[in-house]
């Protein structure tokens, strides 16, 4: 697919809206994480180099259409100007009278970052009126935030009926180019890495890619879900219980399709889930009753590191356990560890992934890390999103 990008325009002396996601985790005044904003940093860089002006624009939490300090983009502002090292102006809001001006006062190599688009409802109802004020402030419109093309909001979408030279930023090229790679005639073995809680979230991707993979493995309540469809014994290990008939039907597709299929030999099971609870070790691919599986077992990780081992592209998405607790994060490390060693093409999508991949400390070895879980799955299961569709060449 082939999108219209920054590197077609011109945008010298030129006020440009750039929409990028900076939706990053902050606790008590301080980012936890700026991976979303640095990744960003290439097409600010570029557009300022250009010669062009920046209105940055983001979301921030769910504030729910209201004004809330918690969900201020302020300290993102803030952190933006630490990063570039060149002054970020900061808006009060996202549209009206104020705004109007500073930005129509912005000179050639400034920034300015709105507040919280989510601050007004009509940013997430795709309402017209919101975006048409939006696309007033500027001359060119960029979007650079991949995480957010999967809905059909304001800022997104509706804006590029009002903007003029819509394109996609750096970011917005790379994620396309890397999930399309996995989509039209991916190098095989292609083994495809199922973890985390939501077969239902997951189900139209795995469907579409039914047809282009071979191997597929599986760890997390993902696992114990598929476990149960084959009625196996899970023991009291948290299980989609809605989503059983579904992965009874992926289970059917998969054998018809003479697939490898893989769900855990063996468990780490305890009976109480807690930092202080005390792990054993299953001896088979089901988990007895009053247990809970928290991650997958030594055998489990062999024969999961097999596969990787032979495989010459890779998805993963969703941890293999319980892996925020140190004890029960090893499965989740190891596969993390395992991708990052192999010599596949690998993406890896879904912030839990992420957050295994740096904590593995092979991050810097993964081809491509998606800044957007939703958008990536989306994407895979689609071939397209709203927000990319409107930037199709």
């Amino acid at each position: 697919m082939k999108i219209k990008t920054i590197k077609d325009k011109n945008y010298k002396g030129r006020k440009v809206f750039l929409r990028v996601d900076y939706n990053v985790p902050i606790e008590k005044g301080i980012i936890l994480d700026d991976t979303r904003i640095v990744a960003t940093i290439p097409t600010i860089n570029y557009l300022l180099s250009q010669g062009a002006s920046l209105i940055i624009a983001s979301h921030l939490g769910r504030p729910k259409g209201k004004p809330s300090p918690e969900f201020s983009l302020k300290v993102v502002a803030e952190r933006l100007s630490q990063i570039l090292n060149k002054e970020v102006k900061f808006a009060p809001d996202c549209v009206g009278d104020e705004v109007r001006k500073m930005a129509s006062e912005l000179k050639e190599g400034e920034i300015l970052m709105l507040e919280n688009l989510r601050f007004h409802p009509e940013e997430e109802e795709g309402d017209e009126n919101f975006a048409k004020e939006l696309a007033s402030l500027c001359d060119a419109y960029v979007n650079d935030a991949f995480g957010t093309c999967h809905r059909e909001h304001a800022s997104v979408y509706t804006i590029t009926k009002f903007a003029k030279d819509v394109a996609g930023g750096f970011l917005i090229e790379k994620e396309v180019n890397a999930l399309s790679k996995l989509l039209t005639n991916p190098e095989k073995p292609f083994l495809l890495i199922l973890g985390g809680a939501k077969v239902v979230d997951k189900i139209g991707m795995i469907k579409n890619l039914l047809d282009k993979v071979d191997t597929i493995i599986t760890g997390g309540v993902m696992a114990y879900t598929f476990i149960k469809a084959k009625n196996w014994e899970v023991g009291d290990s948290k299980v989609e219980e809605e989503a059983i008939p579904l992965a009874k039907e992926i289970i059917k597709e998969v054998n018809k399709r003479h697939l490898e299929f893989h769900t855990p030999l063996d468990h780490v099971i305890v009976q109480k889930v807690s930092e202080d609870a005390i792990p054993i070790v299953t001896e088979r691919g089901t988990v007895p009753h009053g247990w809970i599986g928290v991650d997958i077992g030594p055998q489990a990780i062999e024969e999961y590191t097999d596969c990787i081992n032979r495989a010459k592209t890779i998805f993963w998405n969703g941890p293999m356990g319980i892996y925020e607790i140190e004890k029960f994060a090893k499965g989740t490390i190891e596969i993390a560890k395992a991708i990052g060693n192999s010599n596949a093409y690998s993406v890896i999508g879904g912030g839990d992934s992420v957050a295994a991949v740096n904590k593995a400390g092979v991050a810097d070895k993964i081809s491509h890390i998606c800044t957007g879980g939703g958008a990536s799955l989306e994407f895979l299961e689609k071939g397209t999103l709203p927000g990319i569709e409107v930037l199709k060449e």
